[in-house]
């Protein structure tokens, strides 16, 4: 089907208040029909609905490459549809718009609703929070229903995306809870596990509080993936109430300074028969074996053919969507290795070039099963792309395995210092190029988290009570709930003093050298507060009294809260900790230590232009003390140590010191003395200087510190002087509503700086035309006119007329491209309206000069010997020899005029040899007529005549490269 690969960007509905537009690619379809219905179908007791009969069909038109299109006029909103998609084979199929953006419970039927009306209040004021490069990152992954489903009466809208938006929440002691815990904890993106339309959970039952079962899981089960999933909405039978409410949780994640990522399941949909692909284009979207069935590398039954053109569009569609319609900072691929690695690359080149160059991408750089993907995304495919992979290699160097009793460097295994500094360095000597191209991470969803970890690997799961678990439920009989509540997963830890527990040790350890490494740090949710699922290494669809956050944890573990806030805050102010390029680490990191247990490192902090001249990082995994010798004889301030952690300093010490058991120190010597950019002055940057009423201009900002360079990372605060006049939003963007002008201002701290803007009827004033330089008879030339307003602005869309005065000179084809008939000076008109500009051309004559380019060899022998030439203008390539009456042979170049130099290569057959080491050059005279040039070339020597009209010249007329 790869002629019918449809580019457009159309598909789907596209919705007016007087008319639907709909358009769906089934190139295999003998016919596809409309069906619209009045509601959303009769549901099951799962919540599906099986029987699309009765609605009112249109028949959709043919289309170019493969398309079906339909203009249905009124409006429809509020309304559901269907496409009945019928084959010649008899096959008739009823199925959701694969491009859907809104649907109704269950992703049953396809809604018609405006997406205007979804945004929320200053939605258009929505910005992304600032951030300079990827390793400015800390990302935490977190599963909407957990971070607020927990039974503490804390959150109004449990387990929903508006729990999100509920701020200033505490617990009985004081504590922040929600988004603001969050904003304390100190980390930049929160890495939302998958929130598109997923199939697994019972949206009509999900809020039921009799209905105990079908209301929880991960959601790595697609079905629809332009739609928000619908149980974390408050109610999931409106289709606009989850658009909604989403986006009301991203601008709330926005104002706190937390940017959002979406986990998105690409590679494989929850079924096939059902799902939203294969009864539209059956056997397409799926990758098969050389059998014709269905292959797994996704470990779930199918797997999505990404490299093929349409299937690699609709995920570039898709995600584009979610970045443009819902303000979502990032993106990371579930089973990426599944995804062709030519995807990956486009999907971050859109991503980052098209819309923000900020917005993160990366990924599980593995797959589920065998595939015959041949071009996987593997580690090591992302180098130099711009997206980053999962670090498992670090992982299990400092953790061990994923379930098992198999132990790391921070949970009791010597001998995997090397693999841990690997880990420290960004990986850039094991499989990235850059470090901002890892996700250095110990636990995630998927497998024990990290208590659980740690407490499998010491032995102590029985006397915690952790029981087994399959398929989420406990063995033994007991409920869930009944099995959470008999365990204690922290019955050895001391309230008192908890920091010198071994098991908190560890989990500090293992996330502060994360957060200590080059790369992307990356937390699961709960870490923070030692959070349990209570030995299941598989809670997908466990439940919450597994799953869900416990936020009296907080109170009970606040010293570990608080060594996590010091280790946040000591990477997000000290840049070495995030160096963005691998020179940098090959120069400026270097190796004191590694092995018996001990990693120790320098960072060159004020080669990084970081505030500490040195900083020593010690990461001590034994279960004894460890004395490491300072790498100078001078006091250096300890910053972070077994009991806290953070930029204050805590103790000085000078010669040597000791690292405490399963803990971590970091240390530096004085400051940097570099000097920290201020910011000084702004420059506003606009397109344009007037516009009109309702059109659209971003502005943009450059900062700059006191020594007039650059600052990144910042963000202003604009005002209008006339909002009545012209708007502007907090993205920069202006719009133009009346007649007039007004001063827009954007302001930072103390800085400000004003540009003045008028909205006016702009209208054509003057015409600029361009073409070629030299004209030549009987040639054509494209014509370039810009049209120009009263305030020299290009202005767009206008329609030009071509004309001339001088038809026996020059005359204009009907593409608009100027045909010069013969020498002599020609007149052309161009017509806008009533302006009219004049362009006068000189054209002449078209005289093609002959380059004989003569070769001789010694041994007469030129079977297969040839020409490559190149440009001429007229005839680039091979060029024959034909033989002379001297013994010699000679090929003949037709040469355009205007053409100043042509190339050209002495070669047997394609390529076999060469006639010497160089490509050679003959500069052509700029002299007119139509004189010959004639070249003689010698086999075997650097004798090279050129001669032009019979006239011998010097060989500089002749050059090589």
């Amino acid at each position: 089907m790869q002629d019918l690969h449809y580019e457009s960007n159309d598909l789907g509905l596209t919705y007016g208040g007087n008319a639907c537009r709909f358009k769906v690619w089934a190139p295999t379809a003998s016919q596809v029909e409309v069906v619209l219905y009045e509601d959303a179908g009769e549901y099951d007791q799962y919540g599906m609905v099986h029987n699309h009969e009765g609605g009112l069909a249109f028949l959709m038109n043919p289309g170019k490459k493969g398309t079906w299109s339909l203009e249905l006029e009124g409006d429809h909103t509020g309304k559901y549809y269907m496409y009945r998609v019928s084959f010649s084979d008899g096959t008739v199929n009823y199925a959701v718009d694969p491009y859907a953006k809104a649907v109704a419970a269950g992703g049953a039927r396809t809604a018609i609703i405006d997406m205007k009306k979804t945004n929320p209040e200053d939605w258009e004021d929505d910005v992304r929070p600032p951030q300079i490069r990827p390793t400015d990152a800390i990302i935490y992954e977190l599963h909407v229903r957990d971070f607020s489903i927990n039974g503490d009466n804390l959150f109004q809208q449990k387990g929903l995306y508006r729990a999100f938006t509920e701020e200033g929440l505490t617990d009985q002691d004081g504590n922040l809870v929600g988004i603001d815990h969050l904003v304390e904890l100190g980390i930049t993106h929160v890495h939302l596990m998958p929130v598109f339309d997923f199939k697994t959970v019972n949206e009509l039952t999900v809020h039921d509080p009799s209905v105990a079962d079908g209301k929880y899981n991960w959601g790595y089960d697609p079905q629809n993936f332009n739609v928000p999933e619908g149980s974390y909405s408050s109610d999931p039978t409106n289709p606009a109430a989850r658009i909604i409410e989403f986006k009301q949780m991203v601008q709330a994640l926005h104002r706190k300074g937390i940017r959002v990522i979406m986990d998105v399941v690409y590679n494989h949909t929850f079924g096939v028969d059902d799902g939203p692909f294969e009864g539209i284009v059956p056997g397409y979207f799926y990758r098969t074996n050389s059998e014709g069935y269905l292959t797994n590398g996704s470990g779930v039954g199918n797997e999505l053919a990404t490299e093929r053109p349409m299937v690699r569009k609709y995920i570039k569609d898709s995600v584009r969507y979610w970045a443009e319609e819902y303000h979502i900072d990032g993106f990371r691929f579930d089973l990426m290795g599944l995804i062709d690695t030519r995807t990956m690359t486009e999907i971050t080149n859109m991503l980052q070039q098209e819309i923000d160059r900020t917005i993160l991408v990366y990924g599980e750089p593995w797959t589920g099963g065998d595939s015959p993907l041949w071009d996987k995304t593997l580690k090591g495919a992302q180098k130099g792309k711009g997206f980053a992979v999962f670090n498992d290699n670090y992982r299990s160097a400092v953790k061990g395995d994923n379930d098992g009793y198999a132990s790391g460097f921070a949970t009791g295994w010597w001998g995997v210092e090397g693999a841990v500094l690997k880990g420290v360095q960004g990986a850039i000597h094991d499989f990235t190029y850059h470090p901002s191209e890892t996700i250095n991470y110990v636990t995630a969803h998927d497998n024990l988290n990290l208590w659980d970890k740690i407490v499998t690997s010491l032995g102590m799961r029985h006397a915690l009570s952790f029981p087994e678990w399959h398929n989420g439920s406990p063995s033994g009989g007991y409920t869930a709930q009944e099995a959470v509540t008999s365990a204690d997963p922290y019955r050895f830890v001391e309230p008192d003093n908890m920091l010198s527990n071994d098991t908190v040790r560890r989990s500090l350890l293992a996330n502060g050298i994360m957060i200590t490494s080059q790369g992307i740090p990356f937390l699961h949710a709960g870490d923070e507060i030692l959070r349990s699922k209570y030995g299941d290494h598989n809670s997908y669809r466990s439940g919450d009294a597994v799953n869900a956050l416990r936020w009296s944890n907080k109170a009970r573990f606040r010293p570990v809260f608080d060594y996590y806030c010091g280790l946040l805050r000591l990477r997000k102010e000290h840049v070495a900790f995030k160096m963005a390029h691998r020179e940098q680490v090959e120069r400026h990191l270097k190796v004191l230590s590694c092995g018996h247990g001990v990693v120790a490192y320098l960072l060159e902090g004020t080669e990084v232009k970081d505030s500490w001249n040195q900083i020593l990082i010690i990461y001590n995994g034994k279960e004894q003390e460890s004395r490491v010798d300072l790498p100078q004889d001078c006091v250096w301030n300890v910053v972070v140590n077994d009991r806290a952690a953070g930029v204050e300093v805590l103790d000085h010490v000078q010669g040597n010191v000791t690292i405490p058991r399963l803990s971590m120190m970091v240390l530096y010597d004085k400051e940097s003395g570099v000097e920290p950019q201020i910011l000084t002055s702004m420059d506003i940057r606009s397109p344009k200087k007037a516009i009109q009423c309702a059109e659209e201009v971003k502005l943009e900002v450059v900062f700059k510190d006191q020594h007039d360079k650059r600052i990144e990372g910042l963000q202003p605060q604009w005002r209008s002087s006339d909002p009545e006049k012209i708007i502007v939003r907090q993205t920069g963007k202006i719009i133009g509503t009346a007649l007039g002008e007004g001063i827009i201002t954007a302001v930072c701290g103390e800085v400000e700086a004003s540009i003045r803007i008028i909205v006016d009827h702009l209208v054509p004033a003057r015409i600029e035309v361009t073409g070629e330089p030299m004209m030549y008879a009987t040639r054509h030339y494209p014509i370039q006119t810009t049209v120009r307003d009263q305030y020299n602005q290009v202005l767009p869309g206008q329609t030009v007329q071509l004309a001339t005065t001088t038809p026996r000179i020059v005359s204009i084809d009907h593409s608009g491209k100027l045909l010069a008939i013969r020498p002599g000076k020609g007149v052309i008109l161009v017509h806008c309206g009533s302006l009219t500009a004049e362009w006068n051309v000189q054209i002449h004559p078209f005289s093609i000069r002959t380059v004989e380019i003569e070769y001789e060899r010694p041994d007469h022998h030129y079977d297969g010997w040839n020409v490559w030439v190149w440009g001429t203008g007229i005839h680039d390539g091979k060029i024959p020899f034909h033989p002379t009456s001297d013994g010699s042979v000679v090929a003949k170049v037709k040469v355009a005029p205007g053409m100043k130099r042509i190339g050209y290569i002495i070669r047997l057959n394609e390529w076999e040899r060469r006639e010497g080491d160089r490509d050679l050059f003959i500069e052509i005279p700029s002299t007119s007529g139509n004189e010959r040039i004639k070249v003689k070339v010698k086999s075997g020597t650097r004798e090279i005549m050129v001669a032009v009209g019979g006239r011998l010249m010097k060989l500089n007329g002749l050059s090589s490269a």
